[in-house]
């Protein structure tokens, strides 16, 4: 349909302009090549029926000059446009930094602090449709496991590939809110947010914490910090030396202090996530943050469409080309 076709080379299409003369001419020529006769009675000719090669004199041009419109049209590019897709939504920027440290396996939250907080992430992805999202994971180091996407399937399918393990142990919160920050620094939604989830305390990273809130402030991304575990004492797991499954209780060591100032410096809040219900709690009341309009395109490869327009063209320049050399050779 022509309502799917754009053009690349639009202006070619002012060439058709050209064909209005050359129909002009050829309508001149046609009038001034006309001939009379003078009878002094016309009844012997009226039953005479117009010979069909006369009645097909003009269509050799009428077929030369649909060509030369096709071509005109082939000259333009068309493409087809339902290619690419401009979407304005309501929505904001997030970027995810989930800590995938050791201690994250501590199963005060079922089955552990790390997946149920995935699981409670995945469904809070679910939620808002219209936003752009990001995941960071940190440990010892930090890393960027999906940018900013609205394709909403990729970033929960790398969800599910998230692992303690995967990055060097430890607990950089400095370098997982830095990595976040760069991610959002370019981007131009009114609201840009870093949801940061952790169960421990700063203690790797070559960039400290108040840096990175500072560098956030700057650049007016507003965190989000959950502290995420029980009070008190979790149950870790361990393999012994047979190779079995050992439980032991180690002390939970959030430092709260420091996620409360992070928070407050990026005109954030914090929260305290101490088992899966108030995680999804938490979750919910992030849920509700304001929206903002931000522009999305997507692109895709385009597909050139001439084709059927050349294959036309060449079509009746055969069909004039055969007119004149069979039908119409007597009278041309």
């Amino acid at each position: 349909m022509m309502a799917d076709i754009t053009f690349k080379n639009p202006e070619l299409l002012w060439l058709g302009l050209v064909l209005i003369p050359m129909i002009a001419y050829y309508v001149f020529l046609q009038g001034k090549s006309r001939v009379e006769f003078k009878y002094s009675n016309v009844a012997s000719s009226k039953g005479a029926e117009a010979n069909i090669k006369a009645k097909l004199i003009h269509l050799p041009f009428v077929l030369r000059m649909l060509a030369a419109s096709l071509l005109i049209v082939v000259l333009a590019r068309p493409q087809s446009s339902s290619s690419w897709q401009d979407v304005t939504t309501e929505g904001i920027d997030i970027v995810m930094a989930i800590d995938i440290s050791g201690s994250m396996l501590a199963e005060d939250l079922k089955p552990n602090r790390l997946e149920a907080s995935k699981k409670v992430a995945q469904t809070f992805i679910g939620n808002r449709p219209n936003d752009r999202l990001g995941l960071v994971i940190f440990a010892g180091e930090s890393f960027t496991q999906c940018p900013l996407t609205t394709d909403h399937s990729v970033i929960l399918n790398l969800f599910n590939d998230v692992k303690s393990g995967m990055l060097e142990d430890g607990t950089a919160i400095g370098m997982g809110l830095a990595t976040s920050v760069k991610r959002l620094k370019d981007s131009e939604a009114i609201s840009k947010v870093v949801i940061l989830l952790t169960d421990g305390d700063n203690n790797s990273g070559s960039i400290a914490p108040a840096t990175a809130a500072e560098i956030a402030k700057e650049f007016g991304v507003r965190v989000y910090t959950i502290g995420v575990g029980t009070r008190g004492m979790a149950p870790m797991p361990y393999p012994d030396a047979f190779g079995r499954m050992r439980y032991q209780d180690v002390e939970v060591k959030i430092n709260e202090e420091l996620l409360t100032r992070i928070a407050d410096m990026t005109d954030g809040k914090y929260f305290r996530a101490t088992d899966n219900e108030s995680l999804e709690a938490v979750y919910k009341e992030i849920d509700e943050l304001e929206r903002s309009k931000i522009d999305v395109t997507e692109y895709r490869k385009r597909k050139e469409e001439f084709l059927p327009f050349a294959i036309a063209a060449l079509l009746l320049l055969a069909c004039e080309v055969l007119l004149r050399q069979t039908v119409l050779r007597s009278i041309v």
